[in-house]
């Protein structure tokens, strides 16, 4: 099966690159913006691809000829996303319709990643089917990519997942497992909001994800979060307790005290039943992601 990534220098990205370049049935094309900036070179082919060029998008697709396509590049910035609303639609909507437009013209599948945000988090943790109602400019840019795909012709899957953390190269963010370690460690001491509930996906977990809808060509929407649902207090608790940080520097605040620029759903997470029993999904325990995170730090 013959594979395309794009964002393939991202953190999902880079977990699918090193779990499909060693699966002797994937042949593996990886894109990303710019040069590759991953450092294990073999298993797969590489682009410098910008999926918000209509015409690049397009000749690449139809050069390569993928049979599935996984689309990991997203502007993810909650607020930057608010102020820059051209850019969030640029990446996050028509990118979107310049993948499906190319991959309809070759049969290909296209597995489309989204987000919790597309919900006001009054009623979570929620299902597939649960009616969307986004708080921010982000949520919508998603939602609305959402609706394009479910109008088009293309054969997709779209997986919603919650705050995705991971060990990865040369990343352009952090992410909150690894901020969170890194200022405990020091002893900093930390405002944490306490009002604000997810479940967040360890990187590994979503990419298994997108790989088990892939190889079954899954059609239709599918939550693919990590299984534990908690405060973003409590997350910070929980890594300090694993790593046996102080909690005594921790401080709760709300959300309200923060003046951010986009709303935020209050609390989250996802029903996992749907892509357990179709996809065979099985995201780790926070504890066990803590510990893979462990294991990867130290190589």
């Amino acid at each position: 099966m013959k594979v395309l990534i794009t964002g393939s220098n991202g953190l999902l990205g880079q977990k699918l690159l090193h779990k499909l370049r060693v699966d002797n049935s994937v042949e593996l094309i990886a894109t990303s913006k710019g040069k590759n900036r991953v450092s294990e070179k073999k298993g797969y082919s590489y682009f410098d691809l910008d999926i918000t060029d209509e015409s690049a998008v397009a000749r690449i697709i139809a050069m390569q000829k993928p049979e599935v396509v996984i689309n990991t590049a997203a502007m993810t910035n909650v607020d930057l996303c608010e102020e820059k609303k051209l850019n969030c639609d640029a990446l996050n909507v028509s990118a979107v319709q310049f993948l499906a437009d190319a991959c309809v013209k070759i049969n290909a599948h296209l597995i489309h990643i989204s987000t919790d945000f597309i919900f006001d988090g009054e009623d979570g943790p929620y299902k597939e089917e649960d009616k969307p109602n986004p708080l921010s400019y982000y949520g919508l840019s998603k939602l609305k990519s959402e609706q394009l795909l479910q109008a088009h012709a293309v054969k997709w899957t779209i997986l919603r997942t919650i705050i995705v953390f991971g060990v990865g190269e040369n990343l352009s963010k952090s992410n909150i497992v690894l901020w969170a370690k890194g200022a405990l460690a020091k002893g900093e001491s930390l405002n944490i909001i306490d009002d604000q509930f997810r479940a967040p996906t360890l990187a590994e977990d979503l990419a298994d994800a997108c790989i088990l809808a892939a190889k079954k060509k899954a059609f239709g929407v599918f939550n693919a979060s990590g299984k534990d649902i908690m405060s973003i207090y409590e997350i910070v608790e929980r890594i300090a307790k694993h790593y046996g940080y102080t909690t005594n520097n921790l401080n709760k605040i709300s959300t309200a005290t923060l003046n951010q620029t986009a709303g935020r759903p209050p609390k989250t997470g996802f029903i996992l039943d749907k892509s357990k029993e179709v996809l065979g999904y099985n995201p780790h325990s926070f504890e066990e992601c803590l510990t893979i995170i462990d294991e990867q730090l130290k190589d």
